[in-house]
């Protein structure tokens, strides 16, 4: 098993990305454009020399495949596995808040009422990785 991965929450118009490595934590994440996703991606594993990327099971999964499909770091093939991303979204959210602590009367909000006010697909991808970095033990 890899220490250190890319993992990704796909979507449609966005996607979530995250360099993460198991010991480290997050090395870098962001929410991306998912039309930029291949390229990232291919940056990412040149820049972090990652060679396994955990990919969300969920929406456009199929389609963030066969974009990372034809990727290879120094001459070895990206290896993409699938994970379980089961209210990865909420669990999101709560991290969300957990990094940036609501004021003011917003703080009084239980975390289930609160929404966050920018996309949370990149905590979404950490989120991935720590499940396949546990999965892989």
């Amino acid at each position: 098993m890899n220490n250190t991965v890319i993992a990704i929450d796909p979507g449609r118009d966005k996607c979530g990305l995250a360099v993460v490595d198991k010991q480290d934590g997050v090395l870098w994440k962001r929410v991306i454009a998912a039309a930029t996703l291949a390229a990232c991606v291919e940056e990412l594993a040149r820049t972090y020399a990652v060679t396994t990327a955990v990919v969300g099971d969920r929406t456009a999964h199929r389609e963030v495949l066969r974009a990372l499909k034809p990727i290879a770091v120094n001459g070895t093939q990206l290896v993409v596995r699938l994970v379980d991303e089961h209210r990865s979204s909420d669990e999101a959210r709560g991290r969300y808040w957990l990094d940036h602590p609501p004021r003011g009367v917003m703080r009084l909000f239980p975390v289930t009422m609160r929404t966050p006010p920018v996309p949370v697909d990149d905590y979404v991808a950490v989120i991935l990785a720590e499940r396949y970095f546990r999965r892989e033990n």
